[in-house]
Parts: structure tokens; sequence; C-alpha cells
């Protein structure tokens, strides 16, 4: 089993920055991809951006320039730096990992974190 505890959020300033935090622990699982989604009220969770183990990050066109995402395998952490924020950043933001179980039988599985609220206000 992994777990994915969140850290950072809260509020943030228009044209602001936010710093935001996940850990992930757990045995049997070998991670491939982290990265961070967020849902807004009254929208669909979306990604934000992501990371593989080796190549480039991916991120949405709307945080292209201002957010950066960046990962340390050995501490199995992944941060996101933002950047310029805006009211439109206002959202739940989850950790989310996906990989590969390392005990027979070996399935690829993601998990999500329980969420850090994000608001961007004046």
């Amino acid at each position: 089993q992994v777990q994915l505890v969140e850290s950072g959020g809260g509020l943030v300033q228009p044209g602001g920055s936010l710093n935001l935090s996940c850990a992930a622990s757990g045995s049997y699982f070998s991670i491939s991809i982290m990265g961070w989604y967020r849902q807004a009220p009254g929208k669909q969770r979306e990604l934000v951006a992501e990371v593989p183990g080796s190549g480039k990050p991916r991120y949405a066109d709307s945080v292209k320039g201002r957010f950066t995402i960046s990962r340390d395998n050995a501490k199995k952490t992944v941060t996101l730096l933002s950047y310029n924020v805006n009211p439109e950043d206002t959202a739940e933001y989850y950790c989310n990992i996906k990989g590969w179980t390392t005990v027979a039988p070996m399935v690829y599985k993601e998990y999500w974190g329980k969420g850090t609220l994000v608001t961007v206000s004046s």
C-alpha cells in the first residue's frame, strides 16, 4: 500500500507564489510518474503537471510558464512551484503517482493524495 502526504496550499494573493509538496511512502511499488491534478468547484479534475522518472515534464496549457514541477526519486517526493497565480488557479490540488507493484502479480496502479486547497484571492 502507498500513502501520499501533501503539504502547502492555503490562501495566496493574485500574482503571488505557492509551493506544494507531496511525499510518498510504502513498499512494493515502483513509481513511474508523479504529478499534480486539481479540481475547481463545479469542474472536473484536470491534470496540472506530471513528470516521469526520466524525461520532460508535461504541463497543462493554463499553467505553462508559471508552474514548475520537480521530483526527488530518492526521497519519493514531488514539488509544484507556482508563480504569478491568479483566481483561476483556485482549486483543490491532488498529488498523484502511477507505477507498478513489485510483487506478483505486477500491476499498474495509481494513488491519490487527499488534496490540499489553494485559494487565490485578494
